[in-house]
């Protein structure tokens, strides 16, 4: 049963974007308010499917720790689930991806309108350079940028593999940080089809204010991170539903 529902989620998440993708196509005429309006529907009516079709449940834990204005949200990243469940709880938000995914058809039009920050990561330090340039008047103007502190998806329970393109942001714009811990791997896994039912949970760490030396930042980020997750990750165990993949 569990793969018959993760098969039917599949389809309905699928056909639910693309339906709004088009239908959403005059907002976009409002730019990048339209763009970010549309993107939230898409966030909500999926986990909305999510809970119906799989039981799976997502729960936000320690929403008083999101301060308000401009910060950086630095999430561990297990699984796409928190790729679109994280825009429900930013108001205008800026993330870090793969440019190829800009050039996408209809979704890289959204993605563009939006005003998120495309990078080549072949560029090296030059792509980190032009992250914070246009990261600084993003976050002056009060919007929030998501990062994924290692770069990419990792199993639950992998060893930690910090980049530093976070630390140079931080340092380059003085801007707070949110750390975002969570245990989305052990029900919706990287590599998996299945979508496991239970309650994944998404916990906003207290945050770490702009000023401290980047080595000291990434330190203390990893380890806010990893800990919590860490705890999260057992507590899915705990439950007997969630299982690392």
């Amino acid at each position: 049963m569990v793969a018959l529902r993760s098969l039917a989620f599949n389809i309905v998440f699928y056909v639910n974007v693309i339906v709004l993708m088009v239908l959403g196509l005059p907002m976009l005429l409002r730019g990048p308010r339209g763009a970010m309006f549309m993107a939230r529907m898409w966030a909500v009516t999926s986990l909305w499917w999510l809970r119906v079709i799989c039981g799976l449940r997502v729960e936000f834990r320690g929403e008083e720790n999101i301060p308000q204005g401009g910060y950086i949200l630095a999430s561990k990243h297990q699984s796409f689930l928190e790729t679109f469940a994280l825009v429900t709880r930013t108001p205008d938000f800026a993330i870090i991806l793969k440019r190829s995914l800009m050039r996408i058809p209809l979704f890289g039009l959204y993605l563009s309108v939006c005003g998120n920050i495309g990078i080549d990561r072949s560029k090296g330090r030059n792509a980190m350079s032009q992250i914070n340039e246009q990261a600084i008047p993003i976050l002056k103007a009060g919007r929030q940028i998501y990062i994924y502190p290692e770069g990419t998806r990792r199993r639950p329970g992998a060893p930690a593999q910090y980049k530093q393109g976070v630390s140079f942001l931080y340092e380059a714009t003085g801007a707070p940080c949110l750390p975002v811990a969570l245990n989305t791997g052990a029900f919706w896994g990287r590599d998996s089809f299945v979508k496991r039912p239970g309650v994944a949970v998404i916990e906003f760490l207290p945050v770490i204010p702009g000023g401290l030396a980047r080595e000291r930042f990434l330190e203390r980020l990893q380890d806010a991170i990893e800990t919590a997750s860490g705890r999260l990750l057992e507590e899915a165990r705990l439950t007997g539903k969630g299982q690392a993949a």
